[in-house]
């Protein structure tokens, strides 16, 4: 016979309830990683809509209520608040609970975490490296984190049992775990998540501002690379203000090192120097094959995209 795994937690308490928070309360049920599910949010109308939804055992509508009995709670809020949340919940948390978020900038949670929750609980900022562009808890699914990347931030003094049950919970749900400093990480999510969302939302800007393309035909022909980077311009507004201004050091680092390469190769253009341009194509193209053989997408034409019905024979 085959034996059903015990629950990591025995009260999960999510907060914040859009995609990604909602995914949690749906994988957290599904993988039985925690006893009782419990969510909230500050807007009565998502917490009305995930109860029709009936993503958690508990929709709470006092935030205290969410937290105070929970031994695992999970901040899924824009990263602009997690520390206003932080000190909103730390007098009701009970000795021992294990406080983290999803945020995609760790060193900006982890001064809020140590700036704000008590010492009898443990503070654990993690990111897991998951997501769609779409937004708001009917968007969340169980498999989000499924063979994705969760990366968790402990400082040298955080109990190395809080971290170990923190990473068996995000194993549960399928996410690969991997431990690093926030600074390092947010100056690897520069490189990786940041810069290229910023790119895309100024490609997609630029192009709408164009007085020579007319909307039509930017989406008309948006079967090129510019589809690309429409996907990416598409993710929440608000959660990236946050990450933006609160990894504004690493960003700013980049975009200055990416400013510097790209008048580099307007320099090759203008003097037509291919065989520049062919070096610094055939580099990036060796990028590619490498992220395909680490698994973190498909070579399938197309980008892995599937036909859409009409298309299929």
């Amino acid at each position: 016979m085959s034996s059903v795994a015990a629950p990591v937690a025995d009260r999960l308490a999510v907060i914040g309830l859009g995609l990604i928070g909602s995914s949690l309360l749906r994988a957290a049920r599904a993988q039985g990683a925690a006893r009782v599910c419990v969510g909230y949010d500050h807007d009565a109308d998502i917490r009305d809509t995930a109860r029709v939804l009936d993503i958690a055992d508990h929709i709470e509508d006092a935030l205290s209520a969410a937290v105070s009995e929970a031994d695992l709670i999970i901040i899924a809020t824009p990263v602009g608040v997690i520390g206003d949340v932080a000190t909103a919940i730390a007098p009701h948390l009970r000795p021992g609970a294990i406080v983290s978020d999803v945020g995609s900038v760790k060193a900006a949670v982890a001064e809020a975490f140590a700036a704000t929750l008590p010492k009898h609980v443990h503070g654990v900022p993690g990111h897991p490296v998951a997501g769609t562009e779409q937004s708001g808890p009917e968007a969340g699914f169980a498999a989000l984190f499924a063979a994705r990347w969760c990366i968790l931030t402990p400082g040298p003094e955080t109990d190395a049992e809080a971290v170990a049950r923190l990473s068996a919970f995000w194993r549960r749900l399928g996410a690969t775990v991997e431990l690093m400093s926030p600074d390092h990480h947010d100056r690897v999510l520069a490189v990786t998540s940041h810069l290229p969302h910023l790119i895309a939302y100024t490609i997609v800007g630029v192009a709408s501002d164009l007085e020579q393309v007319t909307e039509a035909e930017v989406v008309k022909f948006s079967a090129g690379g510019f589809r690309d980077f429409t996907r990416i311009a598409a993710s929440d507004p608000t959660m990236w203000r946050d990450v933006f201004l609160n990894n504004r050091e690493a960003v700013l680092e980049l975009l200055g090192r990416f400013t510097e390469d790209l008048i580099a190769l307007q320099r090759a253009i203008r003097w037509g120097e291919g065989e520049t341009l062919h070096e610094h194509f055939t580099r990036t193209r060796a990028i590619r094959r490498e992220v395909i053989e680490t698994g973190q997408d498909t070579a399938a034409p197309d980008f892995g995209r599937r036909p859409a019905p009409d298309d299929q024979a």
